[in-house]
């Protein structure tokens, strides 16, 4: 496992990798800094789209029919199938793919708002689930050609999710309690992932 401190020693990696369409996993728990690491390289590698894993949430209708709006960012609150398939379609299709993007604003996916166009030779895909080994992640790892784990100091993270359950919306004491709770029982989950990566990216 290769530990890179900063994203410009990551750019140059990628930049190393072979010429055909390639598919770049950046995980990490939640408020880690994935996001903000993968939006950066995104603008740092040429001919290259961002494509996060947020856009396969279920719907909120959903997550209420199946009893599971209280764990929203679980890993069964995501449609890991349609996931799976538009990965598959990235690697093995040579033309334009799209992909679901995700709002923020009012949670909820947004169906065919990511164009892949075929000129896009780097697809980094950014998301919790990334290198998980069970309840139908497994397969995503394999359709990735290099993986990135994402990890920061604990307090730092906690603070950042607080921070942006806030921003969009909720109260101070909602905001923390959902970021010690769910989001936290999800980190464990994910942070267990790390071995899986195939680089470790430590932040400061």
């Amino acid at each position: 496992m290769t530990t890179f401190t900063s994203i410009a020693a990551v750019a140059e990696f990628l930049a190393g990798l072979t010429p055909r369409r390639r598919l770049v996993g950046i995980a990490g728990a939640p408020g880690a800094g994935k996001s903000t690491i993968a939006e950066e390289l995104a603008t740092r590698i040429p001919s290259s789209v961002l494509l996060p894993m947020d856009g396969y949430h279920y719907p909120q209708a959903t997550l209420v029919k199946l009893g599971r709006r209280e764990r929203m960012g679980a890993p069964d609150t995501f449609d890991v199938a349609a996931f799976v398939k538009v990965l598959e379609a990235v690697r093995f299709s040579g033309g334009e793919v799209l992909a679901r993007g995700f709002d923020r604003t009012i949670e909820e996916p947004v169906a065919d708002s990511i164009p892949i166009a075929p000129e896009k030779r780097t697809i980094i895909v950014e998301g919790n689930y990334l290198l998980c080994d069970n309840g139908g992640w497994e397969a995503v790892a394999p359709l990735l050609d290099t993986t990135f784990f994402v990890r920061i100091d604990d307090d730092i993270r906690h603070e950042r999710l607080i921070e942006r359950h806030q921003r969009f919306g909720k109260s101070p004491e909602d905001a923390r309690a959902w970021a010690l709770g769910p989001d936290e029982a999800n980190a464990r989950l994910i942070t267990a992932t790390a071995p899986r990566a195939d680089h470790l990216l430590e932040l400061p």
